[in-house]
């Protein structure tokens, strides 16, 4: 079973997934980077560019998933290194410091609590995230083209690019394809028709839409949705 709620960390949420059953899961690419703790583990999920297939790990895990570009800033890590990864918080950071962060989450009332308060107290310790990276992710989500996205905020295409893969993983064309992927999920899930879906999401048509969650997620969209047909 999979749970969440908005954290006390701006743009950030809190889940909890728990398998009721065995087999293969499926993570798909949101732009996000998540803080994990599984099995007494503390890990790190970074920007995936395709579906994470999980197998053989039935859970519980919890997490904190940052808003898209936050987390390299709290980590201390440009996202592009761990594009498509998934690692152990001490290949990242001392072990010591790993240590007592993994001893606060064991004496919390429960995991999701304890990583939010180690989330909240990093993000007490270091810079505010910079305001364009909000800007980029609306911009992009909004559908606006990458060209105008860069016109738009005042930079270069170069420049764009390159605080992109710092802080999303991936340049702002693949961060784009991301977005777009989320928007028809959420149209999709809400029972929109495919056909509609892709129009309204900024698909050419239903084939460009079916090609993209293929490439993305791995599976066509009916399989995904659990649809038949």
């Amino acid at each position: 079973m999979y749970a969440e709620r908005a954290s006390r960390l701006t743009g950030a949420v809190v889940w909890t997934n728990t398998p009721t059953a065995p087999g293969t899961g499926r993570v798909l690419p949101d732009g996000c980077m998540d803080l994990l703790w599984y099995d007494g583990r503390l890990l790190v999920a970074g920007p995936d560019t395709r579906a994470h297939v999980t197998e053989g790990a039935p859970g519980p895990w919890t997490g904190v998933r940052f808003y898209p570009g936050t987390a390299p800033a709290l980590l201390g890590v440009p996202a592009h290194e761990l594009r498509d990864r998934r690692v152990d918080l001490t290949d990242l950071w001392p072990a010591d410091r790993v240590r007592r962060l993994a001893a606060r989450v064991t004496a919390a009332p429960d995991p999701a609590s304890g990583l939010e308060e180690a989330a909240l107290s990093r993000a007490a310790e270091t810079e505010p995230p910079d305001p364009l990276l909000r800007r980029i992710v609306a911009a992009l989500d909004a559908g606006r083209p990458v060209a105008a996205t860069a016109d738009g905020l005042g930079v270069s295409a170069r420049q764009l690019h390159r605080r992109s893969l710092a802080a999303f993983g991936y340049g702002p064309k693949t961060l784009a394809r991301v977005l777009r992927l989320q928007r028809a999920l959420d149209l999709a899930r809400a029972g929109t028709p495919l056909a509609e879906t892709a129009a309204r999401s900024g698909y050419a048509d239903q084939a460009h839409l079916t090609r993209d969650v293929r490439e993305l997620a791995g599976v066509a969209p009916g399989e995904l949705l659990g649809r038949r047909g």
